[in-house]
């Protein structure tokens, strides 16, 4: 009886002694943000030094309430609401290099090439100058009915052919030589 004692212990303190990774934390997820209120938003991110205010939004076609949190920093993160009293969010988008990401760990500056493989597919996008400039387009992948919308910017130089309010059509060289990055994420229901 001692011996399996002894064996049960063995067994749970080798158990407990794998299971001490480091577990990762989603409170600077997009997603974290979903389906709260701005009550919970302020619980979640007490230190956040929120902004508020109200302006045109969607090329000034809708007045829309809105929330900075972490104004002026890197962790710079804006939340639009679809009421006055802030109880439900509209969309949630951010473009600096701070310490957000998705939930899928696309984050500012993340590659084509990298966008293209947590999509499990080649993402399309649009061209650039434009309102929507850079607009992904998850072409049927893993990301499709995520929520997540990103927008690429060119790292390189970009041609004429390149410009504009449509998808384009690039080969692999020359999507290389665009050396694109995520430099947008939003997310909206």
């Amino acid at each position: 009886m001692k011996k399996l004692l002894l064996l049960f212990i063995s067994i749970s303190l080798v158990a407990c002694g794998g299971s001490k990774k480091a577990v990762k934390s989603d409170k600077y997820t997009i997603e974290s943000l979903q389906n709260k209120n701005y009550e919970q938003v302020l619980g979640m991110y007490s230190d956040a030094n929120p902004k508020n205010g109200s302006e045109m939004m969607e090329e000034g076609t809708v007045e829309r309430p809105y929330t900075i949190l972490y104004p002026g920093t890197e962790d710079e993160i804006l939340i639009t609401w679809k009421n006055e009293s802030k109880t439900s969010i509209f969309d949630i988008s951010y473009s600096e290099e701070g310490k957000w990401s998705s939930a899928k760990g696309i984050k500012i500056g993340t590659t084509y090439d990298e966008l293209t493989k947590i999509n499990g597919k080649e993402v399309k996008f649009y061209g650039f100058g434009w309102d929507y400039s850079g607009a992904v387009d998850w072409n049927g992948g893993k990301l499709e009915d995520s929520n997540i919308r990103v927008f690429l910017n060119p790292q390189g130089k970009v041609a004429d052919k390149f410009y504009g309010d449509r998808m384009i059509d690039a080969t692999p060289e020359e999507i290389e030589a665009l050396n694109l990055k995520v430099s947008t994420i939003m997310y909206r229901d």
